[in-house]
């Protein structure tokens, strides 16, 4: 049961930011193509008002207008796109941890015998916890301040976005990052792991330089 949950959650996780970055690049994308879609409409007009075709340089005229129009009603998009990242940055943390995608710098550790590593890999492990839950207390309060005043995040008042709807995802984020850990002590109690399973750009470099050196 319990490893259908972990299944289920890291999917989910999976999920929601690949959702978040589809988002993103979709309410981009189309912001992008309305601000340069006009354009060739506008100079379509001008250029069958020139040849004394009224008619359809009026109509290409409204085409432009409308087009431009829905431009105009979207300057909400790039407020939008700044809270979809926030969200996506702090649900990312979570799935750093899982991913060892955060970069670590355990170069003085490794030096050490086994035992240590791993004492040293808990007590690493104790204070990441430690932070994540001060994070996640603080937060909260902040979020909690944001909730009581009830305002409307700055250009997201038309698609009725409020501070606290995208506040809300620092302590979420943090509540994720402190599960994450816990996963990881239980881990290094085990014995299942030695550190924090960080990610090591040192030791990735090195070997990629060795792959090329051997197929040369």
């Amino acid at each position: 049961m319990a490893a259908v949950v972990y299944r289920f959650w890291s999917k989910l996780e999976e999920g929601v930011i690949a959702f978040l970055l589809a988002l993103m690049t979709l309410v981009t994308f189309v912001y992008v193509v309305l601000n340069n879609l006009y354009t060739p409409f506008y100079d379509l007009s001008d250029w069958l008002a020139d040849k004394n075709w009224t008619a359809s340089s009026d109509f290409f005229l409204s085409v432009g207008d409308f087009f431009i129009g829905l431009a105009q009603e979207m300057t909400w998009s790039t407020a939008l796109t700044k809270a979809l990242f926030a969200w996506l940055l702090f649900l990312g943390m979570a799935y750093g941890v899982r991913t060892a995608g955060h970069i670590g710098v355990d170069a003085v550790v490794k030096i050490f015998k086994k035992p240590v590593q791993k004492f040293l890999a808990i007590v690493g492990c104790l204070a990441c916890l430690l932070y994540a839950t001060m994070m996640c207390v603080a937060s909260y309060d902040w979020v909690k301040t944001l909730f009581d005043a009830n305002l409307y995040a700055e250009d997201l008042e038309k698609i009725h976005i409020k501070l606290w709807y995208i506040g809300a995802v620092v302590p979420v984020g943090f509540v994720l990052v402190w599960l994450r850990f816990v996963e990881i002590l239980i881990r290094i109690i085990r014995g299942l792991q030695d550190g924090l399973g960080l990610a090591d750009e040192a030791g990735d470099a090195m070997k990629h330089v060795v792959d090329e050196e051997q197929s040369k």
